[in-house]
């Protein structure tokens, strides 16, 4: 009879094993046993877990960039995102949960960048996963000091005219910020302008693309 290579499976239906052939850490040991208990106590499945994560799997900077094109495009929705962008977000599918979303709209005269200064908090219902330089502790604590700096270091570099306004994340707050819609762009689709919008330009570390940029 061939052996049954199950039996070693967990709860979850993943075998006990070191993670990529290295020794587990500590925080990936107790994340395996939380989850392991949680599903053998049945506070959960091993199909909730999975599909949780497709999920968040799921979320990308483009949830966000159709949020930008709508408030570009749509005078009602701009109103809603201005007055609660938490439930103007979460009437397109985008659920924040309890925390409260901030839309702040760079213009020709104000540019807005977001920086979480003690950790990495971030709208990933929106964004996706944060890249790593905005986790980083440069980034953290020099786009408070110097934001100009550090905008030139990602290539914007704005006129001096130009008032720069950074916003601190904290755990029950998450910014997004509206990029200046690009000109030549006033008979586009929603779907056309949201391809201009870009992750970065969504923190402010970036612009929205120009027209010429998609041609």
């Amino acid at each position: 009879m061939p052996h049954d290579h199950h039996e070693h499976l967990s709860p979850s239906g993943h075998p006990f094993r070191a993670d990529n052939d290295v020794p587990l850490t500590y925080w990936q040991a107790m994340e395996i046993a939380v989850r392991e208990l949680l599903i053998e106590k049945g506070v959960t499945t091993a199909a909730e877990i999975a599909a949780q994560i497709d999920t968040m799997d799921a979320r990308t900077p483009s949830n966000g960039a159709a949020v930008v094109a709508r408030f570009w495009t749509d005078p009602a929705f701009r109103d809603a995102m201005r007055a609660d962008a938490s439930v103007a977000t979460r009437a397109m599918g985008y659920d924040i949960g309890p925390m409260k979303l901030i839309a702040v709209e760079s213009t020709a005269d104000l540019h807005n960048i977001v920086v979480c200064t003690l950790c990495s908090c971030y709208p990933r219902n929106l964004l996706g996963l944060p890249p790593d330089w905005y986790k980083s502790r440069a980034y953290r604590a020099r786009t408070v000091r110097e934001p100009r700096s550090v905008l030139a270091e990602f290539g914007v570099v704005l006129p001096a005219s130009t008032q720069v306004r950074v916003h601190d994340s904290t755990a029950d707050m998450r910014y997004i910020v509206i990029p200046a819609r690009p000109a030549g762009t006033q008979d586009w689709t929603q779907d056309a302008l949201a391809a201009l919008v870009t992750r970065d330009s969504m923190i402010g570390t970036g612009l929205a693309k120009s027209p010429e940029a998609l041609a």
